[in-house]
Parts: C-alpha cells; sequence; structure tokens
C-alpha cells in the first residue's frame, strides 16, 4: 500500500484503495462470473443427485433405461454453462478478443440444444409410455403417473424451447450491435431451463406437480444478483429483461391455463404417444 501526498504535503487516502466507480466496475463484471457459477451450481444439485436415483431404479427394472439423445442433449448444455462461465469470466478478466473469438461456439450449441430438446422429449414419453405398457402391475402404476407427469413437464419444455430460442436468437444478433443487451440475453435465456434442475432439488419447497409457480419462483431467483444489480447501478430496467419478460409471461400464462386440465392431457398423448 503507498500513502498519497497532496498538494499541501498532508497525507491523502491510500492510492490503491478502491474508489466507489472503481468497486462498481469490478462488480459490473464479476456478477455475471458469479451467476454463470451459480448456474452451474443449480443443475449439478439438481440433476446429480436424482441421475444417480434414476440408475439405481433402471438396475432394479423400476423404470426404462435413458435414450441415448438424452446423454448427448446433457452433454450440450452442459457444454453451453461453461462456455457461458469461460465467457463471463473473460470479460471480466478484459480479454474481449478472445470472448469474440470463442462466442462463435454459441453459434453452434443452440441450435444442437434446440434439435436434441425436439428428440429428446418424444424419446422420454415412449420409453416410459412402453415401460407402462410391459412392466408389472406395480410399477405399470408408477410409469403410468410418470406419465400424466411428463405430458404437463411438455408444457414447460415447449415454454424453454420458445423462450429460450428466441431470445438466444435475438443475443446472438446483439452481439456486437448492443453488447449489453447481449450478454443480459445470454443469461436470462438459459435460465428459462433451470426449472428442470430445481424441480429435482426435493429438499426445497415446491408447488410440483400442482403448478410450476415454484421452479419459476426459484429461476427469477436465480438470476436476481445480476438484475438487482443493474437496478441498483442504473436505476432502470435493462431493456434485456424486458425482452424476456415479453416472451417470458406469455408463455408462462398459456402454460398455467393448460396445467393439468384433460385437454391439455389428450392433446399431450396425440402429440407424444408411440
Amino acid at each position: 500500500m503507498t500513502i498519497a501526498l497532496d498538494a499541501a504535503g498532508k497525507t491523502s487516502f491510500p492510492t490503491d484503495r478502491l474508489t466507489g466507480d472503481a468497486r462498481a466496475g469490478v462488480i459490473d463484471r464479476w456478477i455475471y462470473v458469479f451467476t454463470a457459477a451459480s448456474f452451474i451450481v443449480f443443475v449439478l444439485a439438481g440433476f446429480v443427485p436424482d441421475s444417480f436415483g434414476k440408475l439405481a431404479a433402471i438396475q432394479a427394472g423400476q423404470r426404462p433405461p435413458f435414450p441415448f439423445v438424452l446423454h448427448i442433449h446433457a452433454v450440450l448444455m452442459g457444454s453451453f454453462l461453461l462456455l457461458l462461465l469461460a465467457q463471463a469470466s473473460l470479460v471480466a478478466a478484459g480479454n474481449r478478443s478472445l470472448h469474440m473469438r470463442l462466442g462463435i461456439a454459441a453459434a453452434v450449441l443452440v441450435p444442437a440444444i434446440v434439435i436434441t430438446g425436439i428428440f429428446l422429449v418424444p424419446a422420454i414419453y415412449h420409453s416410459v409410455w412402453i415401460g407402462a405398457q410391459t412392466a408389472p402391475p406395480p410399477v405399470r402404476q408408477n410409469l403410468q403417473h410418470a406419465l400424466t407427469s411428463l405430458e404437463d413437464i411438455f408444457l414447460l419444455q415447449l415454454r424453454v424451447g420458445v423462450v429460450f430460442s428466441i431470445c438466444m436468437a435475438i443475443a446472438l444478433w446483439s452481439r456486437t450491435r448492443h453488447p449489453g443487451t447481449h450478454k443480459r440475453l445470454m443469461f436470462v435465456a438459459i435460465a428459462c431451463a433451470l426449472p428442470a434442475a430445481f424441480d429435482r432439488m426435493t429438499w426445497l419447497p415446491t408447488t410440483m406437480p400442482r403448478s410450476p409457480l415454484g421452479p419459476d419462483i426459484y429461476t427469477v431467483l436465480a438470476f436476481s444478483p445480476m438484475l438487482a444489480w443493474d437496478l441498483l447501478r442504473n436505476h432502470r430496467l435493462h431493456r434485456a429483461y424486458v425482452i424476456w419478460a415479453a416472451v417470458f409471461l406469455p408463455a408462462s400464462v398459456a402454460v398455467y391455463l393448460a396445467w393439468d386440465t384433460p385437454f391439455w392431457h389428450a392433446t399431450a398423448r396425440q402429440i407424444l404417444a408411440p
């Protein structure tokens, strides 16, 4: 630490102490690194214990094996989350040139995630459907209940597909035109998939399977640190959140209206059943 003298020769504050603006600049950069890292923690906390439990059920013959496309989708989603963390870290460290070059990977991962998701949803439903027809009576009853749950979850998967695709398209289009919108949309777009992780955290209070409200609240809380900092720092709501809300809220209204209704279960079976 160094001591600075003012014009009169008096001791002033240490010159290496961060000013308010400098401290805010540090938070501006690292709040996104923190958010990206927290997304990975949430996904691991939700999916790792759940996956071990499902693997044990598969070995016990209580559920069908995972379809191969699920493994591909999981690798792609994990790769995207790691890319998001790497990109946020590069910007925080001031390495924007590498950030720009590495960003091309998102243009490959985003459509791959959407395409595998389209194949994944019916693949999981088909595997459970077949198991429900062939399994012993006690297991069959559990699988029939799982099918009903999958039909409701299909609504959430449709919402993810719509919100993720639209927000990511706008984010990638804004990459050089509106960097602030770009970086925020990258986070809130992938956040719409986090209910899948929160729903698997059985130790959390939840509204499932009656309603997806609980996981939705946890999702907003997941990106609330950067949202709260934006409001505190800029005293306004950034347009990236307005874009996200304009896509997410109408899709969510449709989800809540259709959730666990006879009409939706009949419709979902027509779409998904073999």
